[in-house]
């Protein structure tokens, strides 16, 4: 893994059901705790029922995200922290140093995926590390290992683009251009009509 030269996942939305085990072996390996989620799991839905006949046709979706840190390859989290408690690693992944964060929460707001997260209860902030010291003995990040589903994997970016394709965006995930996210994501087939659904994450309060 010394070829390395930026870490990224990748995520299939067609084979993730929503179980959470990535959200909670991240949650449990951290000691994270109750409210502050490095990897969170969005519930995706829309669409309507529509008269045809005597019956109803539906044009229902619905699908899940499951979304951590994208160690960005332009990352605005550390543009923006004003101590450089935020820094990306010659491999690609971006760690933050809590011993120089300020809690200012520029980084928060700063970060297009709410990546960073503000505990209240320390005034700092916090982030996925890609469990840097595991994959850095050669093991994967506790999140990939716990996917039941194999809808989770890791590598060099371009290898996971030649490996899987797909896209690095799907609704409601920003534009890429903003952050160039090390993220590769082979949609759920309902991807392509959520924008034009009235879709939305229907579990805001979880994530």
């Amino acid at each position: 893994m010394t070829s390395v030269k930026q870490w990224a996942f990748f995520f299939d939305a067609a084979a993730c059901s929503g179980c959470k085990a990535c959200q909670v072996a991240c949650k449990d390996r951290h000691d994270l705790k109750a409210g502050i989620h490095w990897r969170r799991v969005y519930e995706v839905s829309g669409g309507v029922w529509t008269p045809k006949g005597g019956a109803w046709e539906h044009g229902i979706l619905a699908y899940n995200i499951s979304v951590a840190c994208n160690h960005c390859r332009n990352p605005l989290c550390a543009d923006s922290c004003p101590t450089k408690a935020i820094t990306k690693r010659p491999d690609g992944i971006v760690l933050l140093d809590t011993a120089l964060c300020i809690g200012c929460r520029y980084c928060e707001w700063a970060c297009p995926y709410g990546a960073t997260r503000f505990d209240a209860a320390t005034g700092l902030v916090t982030k996925c590390t890609f469990c840097a010291d595991a994959v850095d003995s050669g093991g994967p990040p506790a999140c990939v290992a716990a996917c039941p589903g194999r809808a989770l994997d890791f590598g060099d970016f371009e290898d996971l683009k030649k490996k899987y394709g797909g896209t690095g965006r799907i609704f409601p995930l920003p534009e890429e251009d903003q952050t160039e996210p090390a993220l590769v994501i082979r949609p759920h087939r309902d991807c392509a009509r959520a924008e034009g659904a009235a879709a939305d994450v229907i579990n805001w309060e979880e994530v």
